[in-house]
């Protein structure tokens, strides 16, 4: 059997891609967290795999929304994901903080990333100390090639919540 300590010490080394899902839940309140565990995870029907650790304000609002925003992050964005990463929504506004519109499904969509994707949830199931959302992209815009922010480029970063 693996130690737990060697298996973390080898995942720590891959540079998973980084994104910030945002939500609104019924009755407005918004939220959003940076996020590396994620991953498509059907071609037909299009299906998006997003874990939420359940310690961030994002969880809780997350778990009464039907739609969830996906925004895929370039190198540029690093101070956009600072924000959605070190900061909690339990504390201050992220949004009050950054460029951001109102899109489908009332969600709220961050200008700088050139890509997302937004769409229903269709599943929540409970996965250790992070939830999995699996959505259904229904609507989105992409705005040409970028450079993956990835997660070496953000591990140094102290989470707005305790992991």
């Amino acid at each position: 059997m693996t130690e737990p300590s060697v298996f973390h010490e080898a995942v720590s080394a891959i540079s998973y891609p980084m994104v910030i899902v945002t939500v609104a839940a019924p009755g407005g309140e918004r939220s959003g967290c940076l996020v590396g565990f994620h991953t498509q995870c059907s071609i037909e029907p299009a299906r998006y795999l997003l874990c939420i650790s359940q310690a961030n304000h994002t969880h809780r609002v997350a778990l009464a929304a039907s739609h969830l925003a996906v925004h895929l992050l370039d190198e540029a964005d690093e101070e956009l994901a600072t924000l959605f990463g070190e900061q909690t929504g339990d504390e201050i506004d992220k949004f009050a903080r950054c460029a951001w519109r109102q899109g489908p499904f009332g969600l709220p969509v961050l200008v700088q990333p050139r890509a997302w994707f937004a769409g229903p949830v269709h599943t929540r199931v409970g996965v250790g100390d992070h939830t999995a959302f699996v959505l259904e992209p229904v609507d989105g815009a992409a705005g040409g090639p970028f450079t993956q922010l990835g997660f070496q480029q953000v591990r140094d970063m102290r989470p707005g919540h305790p992991a």
